[in-house]
């Protein structure tokens, strides 16, 4: 099938750039936002206030009318992971029966434990849920610089047809049909960006950011393992891929986030400076995940205990380097 008609919902630095990307593959697209002053912006300065410097595409249509984003043909969901279900029940409403519904969003929803496309089924049965996600920066897409993700959907043939929806000369995305890997990877990615950005806060130097982010990287493939992901989704651009760009840069909030921490900011003040850390919210999702089902994953239960004053940033380290010696694999 041939998606012409694509809204994105959320105008925010990631769905200004799908909005940007999707117009350059040469879609008609509604970009909806709840927001009345960024939505006043948008629409006439067409710049988001949450992404400044980048001008949307004038072809990009600008609304707060959420029926009118429903009547595209497939729907971007860009807000956050733990907003994702009261949007998702209200489009539900509008949306017609089969229409593609995909998260844009990294996270696993608190309190359920659901992953994305799970909220998306059990609130818009009549949709068909799929998942966007990979090594990407905002600005980066938004200024056409070249980026590659994957997007996954149970029917590999639809994921494919998206993909061609959404691809052009700069942005590419890859199709998959392990829905659950490369939610994982992108969910779980964020929580280990947090303790990168501490390793690189505290100024533990380049060989230990390094150490963590390969045995962080081997704690996803562990939990994504238990919870039936393809190993190869782990090591492909919404795991690995994605794991690297966000454990190594400021312009990802998670390892910024994690910076602050590690300079010994409080996790409440470190909230109103940088903005929506989704690894925040989903580390102590992850951890009760993993213990549920005997998956090890001392990293992110280091950064959890962190996040909830059980353990200052010291003393997370010390448990961490005080873990008795083992094999590797």
């Amino acid at each position: 099938m041939i998606f012409d008609r694509i809204a994105v919902l959320g105008g925010g630095a990631w769905g200004t750039a799908l909005a940007n990307v999707t117009a350059r593959a040469g879609r008609k697209v509604t970009l909806w936002e709840y927001d009345a002053s960024n939505a006043t912006e948008l629409a006439e300065r067409r710049e988001s206030k949450f992404l400044r410097g980048v001008r949307i595409e004038d072809s990009i249509a600008v609304t707060r009318d959420l029926n009118e984003a429903a009547r595209a043909e497939a729907v971007l969901l860009v807000v956050p992971a733990q907003a994702m279900r009261s949007v998702v029940k209200t489009l539900a409403e509008s949306i017609v029966p089969g229409t593609p519904i995909i998260a844009c969003a990294k996270g696993i929803e608190q309190g359920t434990h659901k992953f994305m496309t799970e909220v998306i089924a059990e609130c818009a049965t009549n949709a068909a849920p799929a998942i966007l996600s990979g090594p990407s920066f905002a600005a980066d897409v938004a200024r056409g610089l070249p980026t590659a993700v994957t997007l996954a959907a149970h029917d590999e043939k639809l994921a494919a047809d998206l993909a061609k929806a959404l691809a052009s000369r700069t942005f590419r995305p890859y199709q998959s049909s392990d829905v659950r890997g490369v939610e994982i990877g992108g969910a779980a990615k964020n929580v280990l960006a947090i303790a990168s950005g501490i390793v690189t806060g505290r100024g533990l130097g380049a060989s230990a950011s390094a150490a963590l982010t390969t045995r962080g990287f081997a704690e996803l493939v562990r939990f994504g393992r238990a919870l039936g992901a393809k190993t190869e989704t782990m090591m492909g651009l919404s795991g690995l891929g994605d794991l690297i760009l966000t454990c190594s840069s400021p312009q990802s909030r998670n390892f910024t986030f994690g910076i602050n921490l590690g300079k010994g900011d409080s996790a409440k003040d470190i909230h109103g400076k940088t903005g929506l850390a989704e690894g925040a919210f989903t580390a102590p999702v992850l951890l009760e995940m993993a213990r549920t089902r005997d998956v090890d994953m001392p990293i992110s239960a280091a950064v959890a205990a962190v996040l909830t004053g059980q353990m200052s940033v010291d003393q997370a380290i010390e448990s961490l380097l005080a873990r008795p010696i083992r094999a590797e694999h």
